[in-house]
């Protein structure tokens, strides 16, 4: 069966892009066959992978707004084993769009439900904020994998988001199950970073997972090549680090 796997935090910056793309990559490298959806009209998933978010003619969009369209239709290969469903900045507009829409939130579920996933996970990359874009990501997944930054406002935020999703999975998903946190943007040597960490230890208890991403030129470099990081730099320590994450999420289901 599909696992499908939100990446969400209202707040910005703290490296959810950067958790889809090398997550979907390292899960590939280990054998799975791997979707990646970019729901954010930023789109810096799909530039990250070397794709035109203005070129491009069916996108997540498209699945969104437009009523039958196959997710094959939309898929475009960007590695062994790993596809992605590109955005684009249409999907600025799909809100308005889809206001008066009866189904709003479940459009993205509806689409994987009618679809033959070919998949053993599908990733879902979503706008900094809790919209109806976010909220179609957390309806549409069974798992929520939440990426905070290692700065104590990033912490701040994270009960504001966990009570959002918690009225979500009330009203509209109830088989949403967070699936763990992923502490981000990590600084050795800061104290205030490892004061970060232990206060999400403090909270989450074993949902905390134990792999740390710390915040490296390498990664913040990768997008720029249109590469992962598994690609842009094999043997580095980052790339071991979302290695070790991959393992830690297949692990858990």
């Amino acid at each position: 069966m599909t696992r499908v796997i939100v990446v969400a935090n209202q707040k910005g910056g703290v490296g959810k892009t950067t958790l889809v793309s090398n997550l979907g990559a390292a899960l590939a490298e280990a054998g799975q066959k791997v979707v990646l959806i970019d729901l954010d009209p930023q789109s810096a998933l799909t530039a990250g992978f070397g794709l035109d978010p203005y070129a491009l003619s069916r996108t997540a969009y498209t699945l969104l707004t437009r009523d039958n369209v196959s997710l094959a239709s939309v898929l475009r290969p960007v590695g062994d084993n790993l596809v992605l469903v590109p955005g684009s900045v249409d999907l600025a507009a799909a809100e308005y769009q889809l206001a008066d829409a009866p189904d709003q939130v479940f459009r993205l579920r509806n689409v994987l439900a009618r679809s033959r996933v070919p998949a053993d996970c599908v990733l879902i990359d979503t706008p900094p904020s809790i919209g109806l874009l976010t909220v179609n990501g957390l309806v549409a997944a069974g798992e929520l994998l939440v990426p905070v930054q290692c700065q104590y406002l990033a912490m701040r935020g994270v009960r504001g988001l966990l009570e959002s999703i918690w009225l979500i999975h009330e009203r509209f998903n109830p088989e949403l199950n967070l699936l763990g946190v992923v502490a981000t943007m990590y600084r050795g040597g800061s104290d205030h970073s490892r004061e970060v960490v232990d206060e999400l230890q403090a909270v989450f208890e074993h949902k905390l997972f134990d792999t740390i991403i710390e915040d490296e030129d390498t990664v913040a470099k990768a997008p720029v090549t249109g590469k992962p990081v598994l690609t842009y730099r094999p043997q580095s320590e980052a790339a071991a680090a979302f290695r070790r994450l991959a393992e830690e999420v297949l692990h858990a289901h």
